[in-house]
């Protein structure tokens, strides 16, 4: 009776696992052809790298994007995750196709290397936008001595 029990369990787990497999898979063309309407905020990189730079140099870099929807992109608001990071942002809708520009000022007076996130909440479908801002702040490299001798020797005829 135990192997008769155990056969018929085998035999629906099998039943249920080949159901299972016949799911119809997505028809790939479709996917291709499937345009979302609205809004759609492109960039060709959510990284601003400013590379290693010293301390209190150029505070501003400037990342690029289109609107690669059919309607006007709408920037609501643009946040950094830290004061030392802020950026602007263009306050007049962005058309479809237009490009635009986000500029964003790091405090280079802080040493050392940093990542921070600025936040950019749009009218467009889906999450905001997340841009990663990194680099590497050495310290402001000092004057060079002038080849001129000293004057205050010490040890001289006093």
């Amino acid at each position: 009776m135990k192997k008769y029990i155990l056969s018929a369990m085998l035999m629906m787990g099998f039943l249920s696992f080949s159901i299972a497999q016949n799911t119809v898979a997505p028809n790939e063309t479709s996917e291709e052809m499937k345009v979302v309407d609205g809004p759609q905020m492109k960039f060709e990189t959510f990284i601003v790298d400013y590379g290693t730079i010293e301390q209190n140099s150029e505070p501003l870099r400037t990342i690029e994007f289109t609107n690669a929807g059919n309607e006007p992109l709408v920037i609501k608001n643009a946040r950094g995750s830290c004061g030392c990071t802020v950026p602007t942002f263009p306050k007049e809708p962005i058309m479809p196709g237009e490009k635009s520009k986000i500029e964003i000022r790091y405090a280079t007076n802080r040493l050392g290397k940093f990542s921070k996130k600025v936040t950019l909440t749009t009218n467009a479908p889906g999450a905001p936008v997340v841009l990663t801002v990194k680099g590497n702040v050495l310290k402001e490299k000092e004057g060079v001595p002038s080849a001129e001798p000293n004057i205050l020797k010490s040890g001289g005829n006093g």
